[in-house]
């Protein structure tokens, strides 16, 4: 059995059991014991178990709650900012999506477009099962509980011989320092999912702007474009202006003015991307 295979077997074990004891687990797995604890100690130095005395506790991470209950905080906002993603994609490209809840959004609206789409996202993978227009490659992987989203090595690995036009990910926080989630093993994912694409788009809502979440992803000049609505306060705004990176400010009052166009699918010229009366591009 690989290395990979038996880490996720052992994490499988876990998450459904909750806690697992380490004789137990070696025993399943016909392995050592001391093979268990290397596997153990590997999944808790990403915070996704917590090492007891001869065994270990699956964590419910309470930063990265279930899918329902972060949808429904700032949908306005998600949905202003999913329309002016759209509007930059072309039909024909070949699109990778995270398993965030704007990206979510950003798929709702791609739905009967001729694209290629990515997703590690099974309820992203949902709303394109039944398409005939768009063509899904869905990456597998340990689906983390309450999420539907693959993620870690096996993941990872899939996406070595994947290209794509633009990966757009969402985030848990922006701060000076770059861009955070609230998750390790997602951390590790999506780092793969930007080497996998021409150009990084980033949708996160104006409450991400100054927050820090547990993962640090990457420095904010490692992506090409940031999404965000328009409510950000001036202390928010002076933060990005004074790093390098494209901005673009999805304006709510555009939003149904301009839906129909999105869902048609506006040309996107290289990396200048689309103008509209629903997002206003800054550009260094």
């Amino acid at each position: 059995m690989l290395v990979e295979e038996r880490r996720h077997k052992v994490l499988d074990l876990v998450s459904e059991k909750g806690f697992i004891v380490l004789a137990d687990l070696a025993r399943q797995l016909e392995t050592s014991e001391s093979t268990i604890r290397r596997d153990l100690d590997y999944w808790g130095q990403r915070g996704v178990i917590r090492r007891t005395h001869g065994g270990a506790v699956f964590l419910t991470d309470n930063a990265m709650p279930a899918l329902e209950e972060r949808a429904a905080r700032e949908l306005a906002e998600k949905q202003c900012i999913a329309q002016a993603a759209v509007t930059r994609i072309q039909d024909g490209d070949t699109i990778l999506l995270d398993g965030g809840t704007t990206t979510l959004e950003v798929g709702r609206l791609l739905v009967g477009r001729p694209l290629q789409v990515v997703t590690n996202s099974l309820p992203i993978a949902h709303l394109f099962a039944n398409s005939r227009e768009t063509d899904l490659v869905i990456l597998g992987g340990f689906v983390y509980p309450r999420t539907g989203v693959a993620l870690g090595p096996l993941t990872v690995r899939m996406m070595e011989d994947i290209h794509v036009h633009q990966t757009i990910l969402s985030v848990g926080g922006v701060t000076a320092k770059g861009l955070f989630n609230s998750n390790v093993l997602l951390v590790e994912t999506e780092r793969a999912m930007m080497r996998c694409a021409d150009e990084v788009v980033v949708v996160a809502d104006h409450t991400k702007v100054g927050r820090q979440a547990l993962a640090f992803l990457c420095e904010l000049p490692a992506i090409d474009t940031l999404i965000v609505d328009n409510a950000l306060s001036l202390e928010q705004r002076r933060l990005l202006d004074q790093n390098d990176v494209r901005l673009v400010l999805a304006d709510p009052a555009g939003l149904a003015r301009n839906g129909a166009a999105a869902q048609g699918g506006a040309v996107r010229d290289g990396k200048e991307g689309a103008r509209d009366g629903a997002a206003e591009e800054l550009r260094r």
